[in-house]
């Protein structure tokens, strides 16, 4: 009968780690090919480029597909731990529940002493899932109630194909993401500084009952692939190689994702393809200084001519420049030569009352034929109508002349 649970329990243990070591002579050579790619060719089942300027995708593969993430999903653990725990010093106290989780470990034992600092570092780097049960546990009472969390954040940022059921990740069924809003997910995570300083920590120690743990990060890219700061590896049977990474080189910060690859060479090969295709083939333009000289050129002429009858008078009527989307935005490089900023004006000659931000034209941002972004132009501050009085005052200064 031992045996046979041995048989059972130990493939999924094994399954659900992911402790395969890097090959970093063949990392090497496959950053030097993914170099000189002109399309990345991905053999994971979902990946995606992120912007984090702008927001936008840059590449997607089945970008929109529903998936087991396993463990990436600690990434949202973590934005609920550091969100909701001012004190990351406090120490806790294991208890068996989270102890006895398979899969990836901090090693925990029932009982031991450990600050939620520790926890988030045990989480991110070494990827325990000891660790992300036992903060559900302390942070919400059950493993249930830290996925209710988990949800509404997931929720709150707009995202409408992700549902956890976990805080580690371990193959549950309606535990799921797509490639897309797991980038949203980090982009968040890496807005918060604590989190990101995590993720880019490539080895670090911390203490469990007193006693110093070396850790060290499982990101395979992490210093070893130019720009990369982040953020999160995971692995399961059903989730298959998972890798999210963010890189940034000369201001230019992308995530990628890549879930489902069946190997943790095609994860890591499929990322390191993506990140190099961005770099080589994109370039972080600067809109707002184009915008900048647009509204400038089109104040000069016009500002001067806007006429607003039945109006209080005033000294002189402003206009401003709207809010602008994209300051920086990226674009192939071989369209450089194909942005276009046109500017369509409407009235001029207005009748009052003019409310503050009326909208007097519109500068439209095109790269390749396609529009991407409109940038207003507005009254600056409101314009009353006259009244009685304003009338009166004009028609005795008339008859005093």
């Amino acid at each position: 009968m031992l045996i046979f649970i041995l048989i059972m329990v130990l493939p999924f243990q094994i399954l659900a780690q992911d402790d395969e070591e890097t090959d970093y002579i063949w990392l090497k050579q496959e950053i030097e090919i993914a170099q000189n790619i002109k399309e990345p060719v991905i053999y994971s089942k979902s990946a995606v480029i992120y912007d984090r300027g702008s927001k936008t995708i840059l590449y997607g593969k089945n970008e929109h597909e529903r998936l087991p993430m396993a463990s990436t999903t600690k990434i949202m653990t973590a934005i609920i731990l550091v969100e909701n725990v001012s004190d990351l010093s406090k120490e806790i106290e294991v208890v068996k529940e989270a102890a006895m989780v398979g899969g990836s470990s901090l090693e925990l034992k029932t009982g031991d002493k450990i600050t939620y600092e520790g926890l988030l570092y045990g989480l991110l780097l070494c990827s325990g899932n000891d660790a992300a049960a036992q903060i559900a546990i302390s942070m919400a009472g059950s493993i249930e109630e830290f996925a209710d969390l988990m949800n509404a954040k997931a929720y709150s940022l707009g995202l409408k194909d992700t549902h956890f059921i976990t805080p580690h990740g371990l193959d549950e069924e309606g535990h799921y993401t797509t490639a897309y809003e797991l980038a949203v997910i980090a982009d968040y995570a890496l807005n918060m500084q604590k989190i990101a300083e995590v993720v880019s920590t490539k080895n670090y120690t911390i203490a469990v009952n007193g006693y110093p743990r070396a850790l060290t990060n499982t990101n395979e890219l992490l210093g070893y692939l130019e720009g990369v700061n982040g953020v999160k590896t995971g692995f399961t049977h059903n989730a298959g190689r998972c890798l999210v990474t963010s890189a940034i080189r000369d201001n230019f910060n992308i995530i990628t994702v890549v879930l489902g690859a069946d190997t943790k060479k095609i994860r890591t090969r499929d990322s390191i393809n993506l990140i190099e295709y961005v770099y080589k083939n994109y370039k972080l333009i600067n809109l707002e200084d184009r915008v900048e000289e647009a509204y400038q050129n089109w104040k000069l002429v016009n500002e001067n001519r806007i006429e607003i009858t039945k109006g209080i008078p005033t000294s002189k009527i402003e206009v401003k420049l709207g809010k602008i989307k994209y300051t920086k935005y990226p674009i192939r490089k071989e369209s450089l030569e194909n942005i276009n900023i046109d500017i369509k004006t409407y009235k001029l000659k207005l009748n009052a009352p003019v409310k503050e931000n009326y909208q007097l034209a519109n500068i439209i941002i095109s790269i390749d034929n396609k529009e991407i972004m409109r940038v207003p132009i507005e009254i600056k501050k409101e314009i009353a109508k006259k009244g009685i009085k304003e009338y009166i005052i004009e028609t005795l200064e008339l008859l005093s002349n």
